[in-house]
């Protein structure tokens, strides 16, 4: 009898070492799968980041070749007041300079040209708009000549210019009060 009992107990006792194998086969199956799927989980991950930083230099890049200009573009604004203040002068001076009138506007209008080639706009602005904090810069304040006029634009001292989308100088204007 004592034979069979211990025939019987090492089979028990397999059998339970292969629950207890295939159970822990299953729980480092299920741990490799953890794994796996962490680390897809983290290369995604990584792989979204560096995209994101491809699109952000590429944003960057674009962003500097647009306003790379721009420190000369300020610089040159002064030129362009100057051009349209002599051009008001010879206007009102009179017609007997009009060879004179004709040659600085085709002076001025090849500089504006080549301006506008690098991407410099001017801000339409014209008497009588409404004044935006955002986007005029009031000079002074006149008594409005008529009510309709209060608290809108009535003279534009400096125009105002953006380089491709950024804004390099307000527009100075007077504002009726």
């Amino acid at each position: 009898m004592s034979k069979k009992k211990d025939n019987k107990e090492p089979k028990e006792i397999d059998e339970q070492e292969v629950n207890q194998q295939e159970t822990q086969e299953v729980s480092v199956e299920e741990q490799l799968k953890q794994d796996l799927h962490q680390e897809k989980d983290k290369f995604l991950r990584l792989f979204a980041e560096f995209e994101n930083y491809k699109k952000r230099t590429s944003r960057e890049r674009v962003e500097l070749f647009k306003t790379a200009n721009e420190e000369l573009m300020t610089v040159l604004l002064p030129v362009l007041d100057d051009f349209d203040r002599a051009l008001n002068e010879i206007k009102k001076a009179s017609e007997e300079n009009n060879e004179l009138l004709k040659g600085i506007e085709l002076i001025n209008n090849k500089l504006r040209n080549s301006l506008a080639q690098k991407g410099l706009s001017v801000i339409d602005v014209n008497a009588g708009d409404v004044f935006d904090v955002e986007l005029h810069e009031a000079i002074t304040q006149i008594p409005a000549p008529s009510a309709d006029l209060k608290g809108k634009i009535i003279d534009v001292l400096e125009q105002g210019y953006k380089l491709g989308e950024k804004v390099i100088r307000y527009p100075r204007v007077v504002i009726g009060q």
